[in-house]
C-alpha cells in the first residue's frame, strides 16, 4: 500500500442549473508534500464545509486500483490523479478489507478511518454526466475520508502502514452499501450506530433512517 500521489484543489466557480457554484473538487497532484492538518489538508481548499473538512472528513483518499472500472465506463473522459477529488491517490487499499476505526501511519501522519465518501452532483460536473453518482454508488468504490490523530506532512511515495486495526468493527464497503444496496437492512444500521469511531454525520443520517 503506498500514496501514488498528493493532491490538492483550488477553489472554482461552475455553473449548475443556472447557477454559480463554488468548489474545490478539481484536485490536481503536487511535487512536494502536503501537511495533514486537523481539519483539512493545508492550501487545499474546501468549499463545502458541511461535506467535506473538518475532523471527520480532514483527508480523502481513494484508490487508484479502481479507476480502471470507471476508465471502461468512460473511455474518452481523461483521467488523472485527483479526478475523484481526493487528496491522497493510493494502491491496494480496499474498502472490503478496511474497516471504520482503522489506523494508519503515512508519512509524519497517523490518520483513522472515519467513513466512506458519498457522491454529489459535483462530481457529476467533472465527468460530464450525472449518471457518475450512480454508478459511483452502486460500487463499493467509494474511498476514505480520514480524521488525523497526529497531524504531519506526506508525500507521493510513502508507505501506507496499518498500526492498528479496530476490533469489533464494520468494513467501509459494509458501511458503504447502507447507502445503496442494504439501505433498509435495520440490523446492519444498529450495528452502525454502535462503531465507537464511525463519523457522527454518518450516525445522524443513519438514525434518520430508523425514524
Amino acid at each position: 500500500m503506498k500514496v501514488l500521489s498528493v493532491n490538492i484543489g483550488k477553489r472554482e466557480k461552475i455553473q449548475w442549473k443556472n447557477k454559480t457554484v463554488e468548489t474545490g473538487i478539481y484536485k490536481k497532484p503536487v511535487d512536494a508534500p502536503i501537511f495533514l492538518d486537523t481539519e483539512n489538508v493545508i492550501n487545499d481548499h474546501v468549499v463545502d464545509q458541511k461535506h467535506h473538512g473538518g475532523k471527520d472528513m480532514a483527508v480523502y483518499a481513494f484508490t487508484k486500483n479502481h479507476y480502471a472500472h470507471f476508465q471502461e465506463l468512460y473511455p474518452d473522459l481523461e483521467f488523472y490523479n485527483g479526478i475523484f477529488g481526493e487528496n491522497l491517490t493510493v494502491s491496494n487499499l480496499f474498502e472490503t478489507g478496511v474497516c471504520i476505526g482503522d489506523v494508519f501511519k503515512i508519512g509524519d501522519a497517523i490518520i483513522q478511518v472515519a467513513q466512506p465518501r458519498f457522491p454529489c452532483f459535483k462530481l457529476g460536473i467533472v465527468f460530464g454526466t450525472q449518471k457518475i453518482v450512480k454508478q459511483y454508488l452502486h460500487t463499493s468504490y467509494c474511498g476514505f475520508y480520514f480524521r488525523v490523530l497526529q497531524k504531519g506532512n506526506v508525500q507521493k511515495g510513502d508507505e501506507i502502514i496499518l498500526i492498528e486495526k479496530a476490533k469489533n468493527s464494520m468494513s467501509v464497503a459494509d458501511i458503504y452499501s447502507l447507502y445503496s444496496t442494504n439501505r433498509e437492512n435495520k440490523k446492519m444500521i444498529n450495528d452502525a450506530l454502535a462503531l465507537e469511531f464511525l463519523a457522527e454525520q454518518c450516525k445522524t443520517n443513519f438514525r434518520r433512517k430508523l425514524l
